[in-house]
């Protein structure tokens, strides 16, 4: 490989805009800045929604409702998954991860809901349990033990 088959992919360069040589430039006398103002001074930033005077569209639109920052997510994963699972007698949420089943940033942990079928006895730990996932697991011959946070 020699230099001269180097390629560079890119932007083109640009050459800096000059601002205040003369009339003729565009960009003489002001700069492109306006005549007076806040955006003809230095220093002057506008905010991220500043619209030029306009009411920003943030405080236009009607606010309803609330945020809960409290609130706590959980990882879902059906019974019926639990049971595709081959060759696990025990199931807790860090083996569901490596399973690729959860997310690992699920906060508040792993919650099992009853959908599918489970044919083969399981000792399953997660932080919930829905009534009829615990139905078929013990119906199955395994165990659905809660874990505390």
């Amino acid at each position: 490989m020699n230099l001269k088959d180097v390629k560079t992919y890119g932007k083109p360069k640009r050459r800096k805009k000059r601002l205040g040589c003369g009339p003729g430039s565009g960009s003489g006398k002001t700069c492109g800045r306006g005549m007076k103002g806040a955006g003809a001074r230095s220093g002057t930033e506008t905010g991220l929604y500043f619209e030029g005077g306009q009411m920003p569209l943030v405080r236009r639109i009607p606010k309803r409702g609330f945020t809960n920052i409290f609130k706590r997510t959980f990882g879902v994963i059906n019974v019926g998954q639990i049971g595709s699972l081959q060759g696990k007698d025990v199931v807790d949420p860090k083996i569901l991860q490596e399973a690729g089943l959860v997310r690992s940033n699920v906060r508040a942990g792993v919650k099992v809901l009853g959908d599918g079928e489970i044919g083969r006895p399981v000792k399953v730990f997660a932080h919930k349990f829905s009534k009829t996932a615990v139905e078929k697991i013990t119906a199955a011959g395994g165990e659905a033990k809660v874990i505390e946070c």
